[in-house]
């Protein structure tokens, strides 16, 4: 038997909205347990003996809940629907039988390892800047740059973000794994704020040409551009005790 948990934390694992967006609709009273509108945040149920419903329809049960992994191809937008038209990753997953989302982003021109499901609750969980799941990437750049610049990425380096604001990047794992006039790079990052690796190498000078991630924590990209495979049941715990660790 399940034990009583949170609404909020029973509505994200639903996949109907975050934690946050879960307590908002709590507040507006558009929430009932066993008939019986909600009023408090706390409020806790069983969601397999309780009826909780959202504007008066029951909640998906857990059960339902979809996790894959995506070979994302270059060209493609990280996001549901796209106001000027290109194609987004949604289309790669039309033959999936239920709407899953995106976590986190790659950017139009970087490609590899995308994590798509309707698990709410472990997406806003990866999403977090802090959340310490380590990402691996293969990096082409444009240009070869030197050990000290390379030690400045490791060490952490000040990088502006599209809103303006300024932040110092968490140490990160370099290391040269092809030497060519344009060389290959494995970076690791326990951050993924939108194209800090682009915006890391241009802050010491160079371009990046070629994105591909290649692991997002116990995930290995394995499958080919544009396919995707479900995660075993070992690989989606696996990523749940990696941020239930850093949660505690």
């Amino acid at each position: 038997m399940m034990a009583s948990e949170r609404l909020q934390k029973i509505m994200a694992a639903s996949g109907i909205a975050s934690r946050r967006k879960a307590e908002e609709i709590i507040a507006a009273g558009r929430v009932t347990l066993n008939g019986k509108v909600v009023e408090e945040q706390g409020t806790k149920a069983d969601p397999e003996r309780d009826i909780i419903c959202v504007d008066g329809k029951p909640l998906k049960r857990a059960e339902g809940l979809l996790y894959f992994l995506l070979n994302k191809p270059k060209g493609y937008v990280t996001t549901v629907s796209d106001p000027e038209g290109r194609k987004t990753v949604m289309e790669l997953m039309r033959g999936c039988v239920a709407r899953v989302y995106p976590v986190g982003r790659l950017d139009y021109a970087s490609e590899g390892l995308l994590l798509m499901t309707n698990d709410g609750d472990l997406a806003q969980k990866l999403m977090k800047a802090g959340s310490h799941v380590p990402k691996t990437y293969q990096v082409k750049i444009s240009g070869r740059p030197d050990e000290r610049a390379i030690e400045k990425l490791r060490t952490g380096i000040s990088i502006e973000l599209e809103d303006g604001k300024r932040v110092k990047t968490s140490p990160a794992k370099i290391r040269l794994i092809e030497d060519a006039v344009n060389p290959w790079y494995e970076v690791i990052l326990i951050e993924g704020r939108n194209r800090q690796i682009r915006r890391m190498f241009q802050k010491v000078g160079f371009l990046v040409e070629k994105i591909k991630r290649v692991q997002l924590g116990p995930l290995v990209l394995d499958v080919e551009p544009g396919k995707y495979r479900g995660l075993t049941n070992r690989e989606v715990e696996q990523l749940k005790s990696l941020v239930r660790t850093d949660a505690g």
